[in-house]
């Protein structure tokens, strides 16, 4: 697919605003780029989800790798989580292709609405602590037996979810190391955006066999996405959660509304 001089630097555009989401939040650049791919460029969703998903393994790579070098991964108890989003992006991947493209693009715009006001919500009620306090190794989660299903089972979801929506889970994954394997706040983000990787290859693959990814598109995003992504992830441990929580979560309730509203006047 060729694009046009104006179209590429929306593409360059949409790869910094994915980046940063994963270097900052650990949370899914999908909920930026999918939205402004159907938006701006018309791009058939199903084929904006396989895309974005491919971009998402680029952007969350180098936010992890930047999140190991200051220690702040921790990855065996969450590769549990990794297991079950595996198979379940799989999953979700063939059943998406089931579901007309206008069903798609309401599914999705619905589903940003409540991550928005979620992370708006985290975002108010909790500030980052700096990258340090968890590096010298104390406070790491503790494996068992309950905690290794319960993982397993939610990252089964994660999985589907982002089969069928293009979502890496990053945000979903980051709640799960946070609440259910009690991960220190910097370990969980880090963390999260290598399962996320992770997450998000496997669905990539499931659309690819589909036929539903711009691989153009996804090179010439992936562009600015790497370095979006790094400075986005060196500056998370000074941005405070509470006003970053805030701008994400408008911004994501109000790609929500626009993706249902556009929907509906087209038809």
């Amino acid at each position: 697919m060729g694009f046009s001089l104006l179209e590429i630097i929306i593409i360059l555009l949409i790869g910094v605003g994915g980046g940063i989401m994963v270097g900052i939040m650990g949370g899914s650049g999908v909920m930026v780029v999918v939205p402004m791919l159907t938006l701006l460029l018309s791009f058939p969703v199903h084929i904006a989800i396989g895309t974005s998903l491919l971009i998402n393994i680029v952007a969350a790579l180098v936010t992890s790798f930047i999140y190991y070098r200051h220690r702040n991964l921790y990855l065996k108890p969450a590769l549990w989580i990794a297991l079950g989003s595996i198979v379940g992006a799989q999953a979700g991947s063939i059943f998406a292709d089931m579901i007309p493209p206008i069903g798609m693009s309401n599914l999705f715009g619905l589903m940003l609405i409540p991550m928005g006001i979620v992370l708006w919500v985290r975002g108010v009620g909790r500030t980052t602590g700096g990258v340090n306090n968890n590096s010298n190794g104390n406070g790491l989660p503790v494996e068992t037996t309950k905690g290794r299903l319960i993982a397993v089972a939610l990252g089964l979801l994660v999985g589907i979810m982002c089969g069928l929506f293009g979502a890496g889970g990053g945000g979903m994954i980051f709640i799960i190391l946070i609440f259910v394997l009690h991960y220190p706040i910097h370990l969980a983000v880090g963390t999260s955006s290598l399962i996320m990787a992770i997450t998000a290859l496997s669905g990539t693959i499931g659309y690819a066999m589909q036929g539903n990814i711009d691989i153009y598109a996804a090179l010439i995003a992936s562009a600015t996405t790497i370095p979006a992504a790094g400075l986005g992830a060196l500056v998370a441990n000074r941005v405070s959660e509470k006003t970053l929580g805030r701008i994400i979560g408008a911004v994501l309730t109000l790609l929500g509304i626009a993706m249902i509203a556009i929907q509906y006047l087209a038809a």
